[in-house]
Order: C-alpha cells, then sequence, then structure tokens
C-alpha cells in the first residue's frame, strides 16, 4: 500500500481528492493507498444524502462565515476543524476476500484501526481498563461511550473509499453550534446530545498517523496522484452551490 499526505490548498480541493483517487483506481491506474490530510481552517461536511437545512445550523455557519460542503460518501454530518485528523483508504474490492461487501469491509478496517489506535494508547499509558476502546455503530470509534471517530464507505467495481474523522485536540463546542442534532443515530447515542457523545482522542496526529501507517503497512510514497483531476473535480463539483446544497 502507498502512501500519500497531499496539503492541499482549499477544503474542496481536499474533499474532491478521495473522489479523484477512487475514480484513478477504477480505472486501473492507480492502487491501494492510506491518504492524511488535517483541515487549517472550520467547515461543515454534509454526508451524499443529508438535507443540509435539517442537519445544519444555518444561521451559526452564516454568522460565523463557516461554508458547507458536501462528500461524496454516505454517513453523518460532520464539522471539519483544526485538531482533526481525516484520512481515507482506497482498497481493492475482491470476491471472496474481507472487502467483499459492505459489512466485512466496515468490519475488517475498522478493527484493523482499532487495534493500531489501542496499540498507541498503550505505548503512550494512556489506556486505562476503563477506557474501553471499541467500534460501536458499525464504523465509530469510542472511547468508553464518547465517540472519537466516525467513518463512511463508498463503493466501486473494483475499488472502495473508506474514509474518516478523528477528533484529536479539536475545539468540541463547534459541533453543538453548527450542527443540528442527527436526524439519524445509533442506538448506542440514546438522544445525548453532541456534548455529551463527543470526546478528543488527545493525542497528536504525527503519532496517530505513524500507527495507522504501520497498521496498513503503507511505507512507500505515493509518487504522482492525480492532481489534474483532483483540481477539477473540486472546481466543477466541490466548489459549487449545485453539488453543496443538492439536498
Amino acid at each position: 500500500m502507498k502512501l500519500l499526505n497531499l496539503d492541499l490548498p482549499s477544503p474542496a480541493e481536499q474533499l474532491a481528492a478521495d473522489e479523484a483517487l477512487l475514480d484513478w483506481c477504477e480505472t486501473g491506474a492507480g492502487g491501494e493507498a492510506l491518504h492524511f490530510w488535517e483541515p487549517r481552517e472550520t467547515f461543515v461536511v454534509t454526508g451524499y444524502a443529508n438535507k443540509f437545512a435539517s442537519e445544519v445550523n444555518l444561521d451559526a455557519c452564516r454568522n460565523k462565515g463557516v461554508p458547507i460542503f458536501r462528500r461524496c460518501s454516505g454517513g453523518g454530518t460532520v464539522v471539519q476543524m483544526p485538531g482533526g485528523l481525516n484520512y481515507s483508504l482506497t482498497l481493492r474490492v475482491t470476491e471472496t476476500g474481507p472487502t467483499r461487501n459492505i459489512t466485512s469491509a466496515n468490519q475488517f478496517i475498522m478493527q484493523k484501526n482499532r487495534g493500531a489506535i489501542g496499540t498507541l494508547l498503550q505505548t503512550c499509558n494512556l489506556q486505562p481498563a476503563t477506557c474501553n476502546l471499541s467500534v460501536r455503530g458499525h464504523t465509530d470509534l469510542c472511547l468508553g461511550n464518547l465517540k472519537f471517530a466516525g467513518n463512511s464507505q463508498r463503493r466501486r467495481k473494483n475499488f472502495l473509499l473508506f474514509h474518516g474523522t478523528l477528533l484529536l485536540n479539536g475545539d468540541l463546542s463547534l459541533i453543538a453550534e453548527l450542527l443540528r442534532m442527527p436526524s439519524l443515530e445509533p442506538d448506542y447515542r440514546g438522544g445525548r446530545p453532541h456534548a455529551e457523545f463527543v470526546t478528543n482522542l488527545g493525542l497528536p496526529a504525527k503519532k496517530v498517523k505513524a500507527a495507522m501507517v504501520e497498521a496498513w503497512n503503507a511505507n512507500k510514497k505515493l509518487e504522482y496522484p492525480p492532481l489534474a483531476e483532483i483540481k477539477k473535480l473540486a472546481r466543477e463539483k466541490y466548489s459549487t452551490r449545485g453539488w453543496n446544497f443538492k439536498f
């Protein structure tokens, strides 16, 4: 697996990169890769099918000048902010392997990610018995019953995209300020407001990335990502009101 760290200048380009990488792999030009990026500003990202008016506090976003974007995968609406870490995996779909269907891929990827974070917590002496690092709600990583990472998946015939956000040291008050209560929630949330549902992992991005690189054996650099395709997709899709406010 190859490793990619793209420092792109805009949220639209960072979101476009995930779709462009998936498209690139599907054409046969690219292969399995692990990609990281860290937001430099605050913005909101809805899941593909989310209705922005019911998921986002539009007045708060407008008053704070926080832009709203839409990603290509499902899942819920999130606040991207400094102190968060995003990753994406492009993995080959095989007929009999762990990526063969949505459920199997979710389980395979989340257990590997959980193992990476668990090992890191132990190395940093930050995993007491009460910590209870677990996968809940299919693709959430939690400390106890508090979520610090959410994930989503998009599939094509030959490759899938699996990506997520880990809250490391972000301003969690922004989530309650900018988002409404979600229209759909996992059972384990139990109706809790944002402030009682999320937490920071409290580890530096450098260490988290290193743990995930080791877990996925992503030790070779991806030399020639499809930058032209990323910029085109950002310009023609992810920067447009027609895409970001389509539902």
